[in-house]
């Protein structure tokens, strides 16, 4: 689906609303935008967001309508969101992160859907190829898991004498995860280093995660590029920057792109 498509899509087709939205809402074309995290979090991208759509010539509430819908850092409320998005009949649905996208793709096969990833969307299952995504969705990607490789090698350069070190997943996420995962197994088997998965999917499991660093004796850690890693950069490094207190003689290698 090209740029001029979409744009067709958004003005060619009336929308359904719920009987409560106002009369002159029902004629305006509407976007489904599915969040993996909170509107704060994303506050960056939705303002590109709506940049774009201005320069489309698209205005929200004034000739396009956005529904949003918000997991607030669940992704497993994301099948429930996506399924609620398909059920008001939008236009066009719109994802900023990888699970987000694979819950719109599974919501729906005839929804133009529109994703932005960190990842390969051939190899996490979303499109058939770049060339030709196929089916009712397609999108852009930044490519940043590419990467993770880069990060051990970092890890592996900071801390030269370590042989084994640590990589923090969000098991919420399995096909982001599955994906990054491969990718950093191979590069550790050809630096001959070898990496412990920890998992974390809340705010609670993040100290237990530090906990098992040490008591593994990692020489560092790498956080996958994951939008709720992402969100709770803050809370990782301040940890980090404890257990390097305690003695821990790591480096971290933070992700820059949520997925």
């Amino acid at each position: 689906m090209r740029r001029r498509e979409f744009i067709t899509l958004l003005g060619g087709t009336g929308a359904v609303w719920p009987l409560a939205a106002r009369a002159q809402q029902a004629t305006m074309p509407v976007v489904g935008f599915l969040g993996s995290d909170s509107p704060e979090l994303f506050a960056d991208r939705l303002r590109a967001f709506r940049r774009g759509l201005k320069d489309a010539g698209y205005i929200e509430s004034e000739n396009v309508v956005i529904e949003y819908r918000w997991a607030n850092g669940n992704n497993n409320r994301l099948a429930a969101l996506a399924a609620e998005l398909v059920g008001l009949r939008v236009n066009v649905l719109v994802s900023g992160t990888t699970p987000a996208a694979l819950a719109l793709k599974a919501a729906t096969t005839s929804i133009p859907t529109v994703f932005f990833i960190a990842g390969d969307p051939v190899a996490l299952g979303l499109v058939g190829s770049l060339n030709r995504p196929g089916a009712n969705i397609t999108g852009t990607t930044a490519l940043t898991l590419e990467a993770g490789k880069k990060w051990l090698q970092l890890l592996r350069e900071t801390v030269p004498s370590a042989t084994e070190f640590a990589v923090l997943i969000n098991p919420t996420s399995p096909n982001l995860a599955e994906a990054q995962t491969k990718d950093l197994q191979a590069a550790a088997r050809n630096l001959n280093l070898r990496i412990h998965l920890l998992n974390a999917s809340t705010e609670q499991e993040f100290e237990t995660v530090f906990a098992k660093i040490i008591e593994l004796h990692a020489g560092g850690l790498v956080i996958t590029s994951d939008s709720f890693f992402f969100a709770h950069i803050e809370q990782l490094a301040a940890l980090a920057a404890q257990t390097r207190y305690r003695r821990f003689s790591a480096s971290v290698s933070f992700p820059r792109q949520a997925a």
